[in-house]
């Protein structure tokens, strides 16, 4: 990707976020302060192009994301950060690519966030969702492989948005995917407001 192509896309993505940011200015005051939104994600595939510029434009708007690559330091624990960047978000986007499902921890990370009861916003990579299935592995406990089918079912089957890496438009990916976020982060926050007001 050359440095224009990049350029462009950020100043395509600013004007979006700038008109929803005049149209919902209070929610999105809200929601800067305190949400976060996990990023989970083949790093093999994706860690360079859409989990990382999802990332940085996630940061520039104000929310606060967590994408190991960019979070975590030396001489933390992997399980630990993870798990928390977890329970602390309130949205996750799932990155499904070719690769995904060989991973432990991607298919880990998102049972831990079908379990946390996340809202799942699945982005397929050069993927279709009938592609995806978990791999049986003999190192892996069969209670462990029953998880991640029910978690890969819970968020395959949920609407998401496709994306193939070489013939499509990386700053409409970009603006659908931030745009998704920031409607459910909204709604989240109207769901939480009215629960309060009726405590």
């Amino acid at each position: 990707m050359s440095l224009r192509y990049v350029q462009a896309m950020q100043r395509s993505f600013s004007a979006v976020v700038r008109s929803r940011i005049l149209n919902h200015p209070s929610d999105f005051r809200s929601i800067s302060r305190g949400c976060n939104v996990f990023i989970n994600h083949r790093g093999i595939d994706t860690k360079k192009n859409v989990a990382g510029l999802l990332f940085d434009h996630l940061t520039r708007i104000g929310l606060r994301p967590f994408l190991d690559s960019k979070n975590m330091r030396p001489g933390d624990k992997l399980f630990n950060e993870i798990e928390e960047g977890i329970r602390s978000s309130k949205i996750g986007i799932a990155v499904f690519s070719p690769r995904y499902c060989e991973s432990y921890y991607c298919l880990h990370e998102l049972a831990m966030m079908v379990e946390n009861k996340k809202k799942i916003i699945p982005i397929f990579v050069d993927i279709r969702p009938s592609e995806l299935h978990v791999k049986y592995s003999h190192s892996c406990p069969e209670n462990e492989l029953q998880r991640f089918n029910w978690a890969l079912g819970e968020a395959k089957y949920t609407v998401g948005l496709t994306f193939d890496s070489i013939n499509g438009d990386w700053s409409k990916l970009l603006r659908k995917a931030s745009n998704a976020v920031i409607d459910n982060l909204i709604a989240s926050e109207g769901v939480l407001m009215s629960d309060n007001q009726a405590v």
